[in-house]
């Protein structure tokens, strides 16, 4: 009884294993397509490379040891130096950004065969579970979560998990922890940096 009751169980589930099978091989393919297209290349090295350096070189910069001054430096001296650093710094943080820059450039390529990969797969996903609920959320979600996690699937019940719910959740959890292992995700130094930075302030 108990061994049927577990087949019961595993072929219950069995469409959301699919799903969460197919985004983790999605999320190998993906990351297997941008290595060959961009992470092995010379420049992409070169680019990290550059961007590790000089987010170190800025985080030593601004540190409160680089900044003190000597008790007996005079007040001219010490105002000479402070601005010979800011200037430095401004030339590091302008090196940070188009390098920053450069990187997100180079990823174009194989973010638009991912993208078409991704749309593909999707597709596959959407034909194969249709109308149809793939998993059981543990809870009733809010309005908002709702009409994403049941947007297709008949019925009426709120717990009812569509399969672009689960399979938009489980692209990003997966694919962003294999990066991390992989050693691919984005150097720190590029955080908040791309095609379109923010404004320095100092500049408005």
């Amino acid at each position: 009884m108990a061994a049927m009751a577990s087949v019961l169980s595993a072929f219950r589930y069995s469409d959301s294993l699919v799903v969460v099978g197919i985004s983790i091989c999605t999320a190998f393919l993906c990351e297997g397509i941008s290595w060959l297209l961009i992470y092995r290349t010379s420049t992409y090295k070169s680019l990290r490379s550059s961007i590790d350096r000089a987010s170190k070189k800025l985080e030593s910069m601004k540190s409160p040891s680089s900044s003190t001054d000597g008790a007996s430096a005079s007040l001219s001296a010490a105002g000479r130096r402070s601005s010979s650093r800011v200037k430095k710094m401004d030339r590091v943080e302008t090196s940070l950004k188009e390098s920053t820059r450069d990187l997100s450039l180079s990823k174009f390529k194989s973010g638009f065969v991912v993208a078409v990969v991704l749309f593909v797969i999707f597709g596959l996903l959407n034909s194969m579970f249709e109308g149809r609920a793939v998993a059981k959320l543990p809870f009733s979600p809010i309005s908002f979560v709702l009409k994403m996690s049941h947007r297709g699937i008949r019925g009426n019940d709120p717990t009812d998990c569509s399969m672009a719910f689960l399979y938009f959740l489980c692209s990003i959890s997966i694919r962003t922890n294999l990066q991390k292992f992989l050693g691919f995700a984005p150097p720190r130094g590029a955080a908040g940096a791309g095609l379109f930075p923010m404004p320095d302030p100092k500049t408005s």
